[in-house]
């Protein structure tokens, strides 16, 4: 399993509106691409930055569903999100394999 993470600093003064925009537009765009099984919005609770920190990750199977993401939707879904906030969010990205999960 791959996971596609997106960590997004925002301007406290839009947060809770880019949040809004991200849970009802963006995500089930990224969604209905059909390259994720899932997809998990976290808030990062400690930075040492302004604004807020937050962290979506997206789970595919393969790096071959991920590159396929990148390549075909992708670049039109981050240029509308940059479009609408520009400076006003700052985001990187990373990859991550899972290896495991454990639970109780």
């Amino acid at each position: 399993m791959i996971i596609y993470n997106v960590t997004c600093n925002v301007e406290s003064q839009i947060a809770e509106e880019w949040l809004n925009w991200m849970k009802e537009v963006h995500i089930p765009k990224v969604m209905k691409c059909g390259i994720f099984t899932s997809c998990q919005m976290n808030k990062v609770l400690v930075s040492h930055e302004e604004g807020s920190t937050f962290a979506i990750q997206y789970s595919c199977p393969t790096m071959k569903d991920l590159h396929n993401y990148q390549v075909n939707y992708s670049p039109s879904l981050q240029k509308k999100h940059s479009d609408k906030y520009g400076k006003k969010v700052v985001a990187f990205r990373t990859l991550l394999e899972k290896l495991e999960e454990f639970s109780v």
